[in-house]
């Protein structure tokens, strides 16, 4: 399964565009500015219904337009399924074989998408919430039951966070308490057990990335020496005091360290962009050679960021992967990954065939 078309309308600088994509191997070139990253976050917001640029909503609409459609199709069982995304002031709207969508989750699975970028030394430097949505999106691919537990989590939290900011007593906040604590630990759990299978992979990429390494622990939320239930109840005067829940899988955290140091503000920025890609091709590695699923990997001009020596331990490691690759570079010529099955230029936000 892997996407085989996409068409973007009023997205950023691009007014209408639309191209086929191998399943392997896409290659756009284009100078600084054109639209390349743009047609990447494109992709990247079928996939996840959001992007990886910025939380603005209105910052992803063309000037001028009052809204951005990004439509694709991908292949699944000898047939086509096809996913939109439509963002507006009203807010973001998906639909998934023509139908609306209830959580832009439900994207995800049909379109497993991963970017390595000039910004991804960001999963590294920013704090906890970012390192979450990696985590979620990974145990999203291995654990079937995640997107229902995480859902009904999140509810949860909604509702007993409101209870709380409304100073509401004690007993109407706590009649949330047995939902979050049920699906927390379950997401927790889950989340956990993810961590391990990415602990395997990720040591042996930040070896080859870093010659550094790696470990890598899932903090859950609350005290280990005590339940969710009993960090629940210990934590109700500052819950009460706040007027949000302090503990629980909303507040986990990734515990990442090399050579047995933590990495905060102790590994440079070119350090801090191998060790998040390290973690992010682990990712990919844990995708199954012969899972229906194939993650489509999106690499926005990989030789700008990385020395000669790491780009081509980073291509090795990328070339080793059943991925579909889609690659953007200032040349048309790279051919560090292979001949790609289709090739495109970008001149001004228009996309033509090279």
């Amino acid at each position: 399964m892997s996407l085989r078309r996409v068409q973007v309308t009023d997205f950023r600088c691009l007014h209408s565009a639309a191209f086929e994509l191998d399943p392997r191997f896409t290659l756009i070139s284009g100078a600084n500015a054109s639209g390349k990253t743009s047609l990447l976050e494109a992709i990247y917001v079928l996939g996840r219904g959001r992007s990886f640029r910025t939380r603005r909503l209105e910052h992803l609409i063309r000037r001028g337009s009052d809204r951005f459609v990004v439509f694709g199709e991908v292949d699944s069982f000898e047939r086509r399924v096809s996913l939109g995304v439509e963002g507006s002031a009203a807010g973001v709207r998906a639909k998934l074989g023509g139908d609306k969508v209830k959580s832009l989750a439900e994207l995800a699975p049909w379109l497993p998408v991963q970017i390595i970028d000039p910004e991804i030394h960001r999963l590294i430097e920013e704090g906890p919430s970012r390192r979450r949505r990696f985590l979620d999106w990974g145990v999203f691919h291995v654990e079937p039951r995640f997107v229902e537990d995480w859902q009904r989590f999140q509810q949860a939290l909604k509702q007993r966070n409101a209870a709380l900011k409304a100073r509401l007593p004690r007993a109407v906040t706590a009649a949330w308490d047995a939902d979050f604590v049920r699906y927390g630990e379950c997401m927790s759990a889950a989340r956990a057990r993810y961590v391990e299978l990415l602990m395997a992979h990720a040591v042996t990429s930040a070896r080859n990335l870093l010659g550094m390494e790696l470990s890598v622990g899932y903090r859950s939320g609350w005290p280990r020496d005590s339940s969710l239930a009993e960090a629940l109840q210990h934590s109700w005067s500052s819950d009460q005091e706040s007027g949000a829940t302090q503990v629980g899988p909303h507040r986990a955290e990734l515990s990442i360290r090399l050579n047995g140091l933590g990495v905060k503000d102790r590994i440079s920025r070119g350090q801090q962009k191998l060790l998040a890609a390290a973690l992010l091709m682990a990712q990919v590695k844990l995708f199954p050679a012969d899972s229906v699923i194939k993650p489509t990997l999106l690499l926005d001009d990989p030789a700008a960021e990385l020395d000669n020596e790491r780009l081509t331990t980073l291509i090795s490691e990328v070339s080793a992967q059943t991925t579909q690759l889609v690659v953007t570079t200032l040349h048309p010529e790279f051919s560090e990954f292979g001949a790609p099955g289709l090739q495109y230029r970008i001149v001004g936000g228009d996309i033509r065939t090279a």
